[in-house]
């Protein structure tokens, strides 16, 4: 994960605005996987769609939940 931070901050050093640099990473995420889910020359389905949406969903909330826990120790300290 570190080597697409570090290449989407490099972007952003490079002067692509962040929220480009965002939907860049976000379709290349999507192509890849599309690629996973239906292979090299497949495409998904809605049911496919469906269950790729709801890896991004469990991810966001995983990593929102991290960020809310380290604010909340932060606060502690």
């Amino acid at each position: 994960m570190q080597r697409f931070i570090k290449l989407a901050n490099t972007m952003k050093d490079e002067g692509i605005q962040p929220n480009v640099v965002a939907s860049g990473l976000m379709s290349a995420s999507g192509v890849y996987a599309t690629y996973v889910m239906g292979g090299n020359e497949g495409s998904l389905n809605a049911d496919g769609v469906d269950k790729v949406t709801a890896a991004y969903k469990h991810q966001l909330e995983q990593i929102q939940q991290g960020k809310k826990q380290r604010n909340e120790q932060r606060a502690d300290s």
